[in-house]
């Protein structure tokens, strides 16, 4: 048996037909608005110091070590929710451990890529996926293709929610980040770094979900619920997260989920073996308060909300296909969280 490498992705199919309609993203970052929809605002005390930020053309590691700078202390001291992305005006919150001393006024801040709206106290640090959502205003601009075709998967969208496929900022650059970590499982290689290790079991992880979720789209099975399935909270069908022990699934829905982990055995198998644990994610992703606009002929105007953890890219690529100005060749992650 021939085991499987991953140097390309493959092309996971869309739930609704191709409108045949392309556009441009992120032609300026003001085409590209995030707003963090955070947990909760400051307490007012605490020993860890939060900030509202609103970022222009900077990415999220690129604040944090700025402030870490400014605050005078260590970059595992700066805390934040989710990654946000560089090209594009986005505001989040972050946190910077200062349990003694004067508070610094960082509102002072002076940077040509990001300015402090606010700060408070709290009593904990911002973690990833410290945060209800993301809300979103996108650009499309140099739109074709037929309109009524467009719409159509607009309106589709609206109503029944997107598959919530892990974005390809999750795999890195050409997927590179999956056959990474197919060679860490299959100890062909060995990656000290606990960082990239992490980023490699991520991605396994993310991929494996896809391929299940996929494998229902591609065999009629989308906004179907299958004997055995496993719901979340919403009533929305779940896929499985690897890890260790059976998967919940029964019936149909576990025969399709052992299917898609006997053919990926090298990442399944890895995956137990590093101790992750089962876990469940959402096949479906809803935006919430979706609205669109046409203010041109050739521009669109999206506006939606996503729950953390889904990616805005879900619900651009079943609308129309979009392609970023050449400079983003080398872009690093998007939105995520």
């Amino acid at each position: 048996m021939n085991t499987p490498r991953y140097t390309t992705l493959p092309q996971w199919p869309n739930a609704y037909p191709a409108s045949g309609a392309r556009a441009t993203l992120k032609v300026l970052n003001e085409d590209f608005i995030v707003t963090e929809l955070p947990l909760q605002p400051p307490s007012g005390a605490g020993e860890h110091l939060w900030l509202d930020i609103e970022k222009n053309g900077a990415n999220t590691a690129f604040v944090a070590q700025r402030l870490a700078e400014a605050a005078g202390v260590q970059d595992v001291d700066v805390g934040y929710a989710g990654l946000k992305d560089r090209y594009a005006i986005t505001r989040q919150w972050f946190s910077i451990y200062l349990p003694k001393g004067e508070t610094p006024d960082l509102t002072r801040l002076e940077h040509p890529e990001f300015k402090v709206l606010s700060q408070g106290r709290h009593a904990k640090k911002l973690r990833p996926g410290d945060l209800q959502g993301n809300r979103f205003r996108i650009v499309l601009r140099d739109v074709t293709g037929a309109r009524e075709a467009i719409e159509a998967n607009l309106q589709a969208v609206a109503s029944q929610g997107v598959p919530n496929y892990f974005g390809a900022q999750r795999f890195g650059h050409g997927g590179g980040n999956v056959e990474q970590g197919r060679a860490m499982l299959a100890r062909e290689t060995r990656v000290r770094n606990p960082k990239k290790k992490g980023l490699y079991l991520s991605a396994v992880r993310s991929f494996v979900f896809n391929e299940v979720l996929a494998l229902r789209i591609g065999q009629g099975l989308w906004g179907r619920t299958l004997p055995g399935d496993v719901m979340d909270e919403a009533g929305v069908p779940t896929g499985p997260l690897w890890g260790r022990g059976r998967v919940s699934t029964t019936d149909q829905a576990q025969a399709l989920e052992n299917g898609v982990a006997e053919r990926h055995a090298t990442l399944c198998g890895g995956m137990e073996y590093a101790g992750l644990d089962q876990e469940r994610r959402a096949l479906v992703a809803r935006p919430a308060d979706m609205s669109w606009d046409w203010p041109q002929a050739d521009r669109l105007v999206l506006t939606f909300s996503l729950r953390a953890g889904t990616y805005a890219t879900t619900v651009l690529n079943e609308i129309l296909v979009t392609t970023e100005p050449d400079r983003f060749a080398e872009n690093e992650p998007a939105a995520e969280g």
